[in-house]
């Protein structure tokens, strides 16, 4: 089972539907135990990061998802859920994160329109499953106004996002949407599910 958690902020049933496609028994869920219980966790969010976090924080699910997140169990971040899984971000003042993934989000440079929305080519910066099947230079779908700067954790960048996606281990997450991405996109959801024993 994987687990799309629900904290009231996000697109949550394209989602659900796309790892359905993907082969998955997604479960939207903001129950503790049931996390627990999950075989890996999507963390998507829209929207701006200082509410969504306080949503995921409120009754201490923010805090479960980080400890299942050490302890290993995969989890993938979508969008503002990723952004979430970073130190801090700077949109409208400086808030901290998850602390899953190193660094700061913050506001997207060099664009003439923000936000970015629209099909952007992805550069595989560095080998990881989540790109098995998917070619360099793919093309995936954004909306976003901020962004995870350049970090070490980096795997991938567009010409307005140098961190477009990120993994440490089990801790992954992409700035594009999959589930808004077609086939690449949906490929993204499955081969994470090959990561969760899901596949």
């Amino acid at each position: 089972m994987i687990a799309i958690v629900d904290y009231g902020v996000g697109n949550l049933r394209k989602v659900e539907k796309a790892l359905q496609h993907a082969g998955a028994s997604p479960r939207l869920t903001g129950d503790q135990d049931e996390l627990a219980r999950a075989n890996g966790m999507v963390l998507p969010g829209v929207g701006a990061f200082a509410p969504a976090l306080e949503r995921l924080s409120g009754g201490g699910l923010g805090r479960r998802v980080v400890e299942l997140a050490r302890k290993g169990m995969p989890i993938l971040g979508v969008c503002l859920g990723y952004q979430l899984m970073f130190e801090r971000s700077e949109e409208h003042g400086v808030h901290h994160g998850l602390g899953l993934l190193a660094g700061s989000v913050v506001a997207v440079q060099g664009s003439a329109r923000l936000p970015v929305i629209g099909w952007c080519r992805l550069r595989q910066a560095e080998w990881s499953p989540l790109w098995e099947g998917i070619e360099d230079g793919a093309y995936f779908y954004f909306v976003h106004s901020y962004t995870p700067a350049a970090s070490p954790q980096a795997i991938a960048a567009t010409d307005h996002s140098p961190a477009a996606a990120a993994a440490r281990a089990n801790v992954m997450g992409t700035q594009f949407h999959p589930e808004m991405s077609g086939p690449d996109g949906l490929r993204v959801y499955r081969n994470f599910l090959e990561m969760c024993g899901a596949g």
